[in-house]
């Protein structure tokens, strides 16, 4: 039997056939990259932050060790005090004013703490005013 089409001229649904075969490869294609490159986008994501959280993790470290050995040196610094001050009026009363000395800082820095703290808003204003804002924009976008 012969084709009844001429050389290079196919049906209309043969065509569109072909196309939409070639369209559905395309898609499928596209979609395994994009599958791919999230994958090992997240993979490089994860590497990245393993490295940055042992970097973290060293000054963190350091910054413990930093703050011990500060509290060493009040500490340190108070007996020294009590000490000297210990030489000259008695031992007894030289630590009772280095204690109050440190009783009226900690008493400072309460209160500050408390005031500072009540400031705080536990909700998050700037967050709740733009979700406010995009539920008004998604009921009336053209506004």
């Amino acid at each position: 039997m012969t084709d009844p089409y001429p050389v290079g001229a196919e049906p209309v649904d043969r065509q569109r056939t072909d196309t939409a075969e070639s369209l559905g490869t395309l898609m499928g294609e596209i979609s395994r990259d994009l599958s791919t490159l999230m994958r090992q986008e997240l993979e490089l994501a994860k590497v990245e932050l393993k490295e940055e959280a042992a970097k973290a993790s060293k000054g963190a470290g350091m910054l413990g060790a930093a703050g011990f050995a500060g509290y060493l040196f009040i500490v340190l610094l108070s007996f020294a005090a009590a000490y000297g001050i210990g030489s000259q009026i008695g031992y007894g009363w030289g630590t009772l004013i280095v204690a109050a000395v440190w009783a009226v800082i900690g008493a400072v820095l309460f209160v500050l703490g408390r005031s500072r703290l009540r400031r705080v808003s536990p909700k998050p204003e700037r967050t709740i005013e733009t979700l406010k804002e995009d539920a008004q924009w998604a009921r009336h976008p053209t506004s």
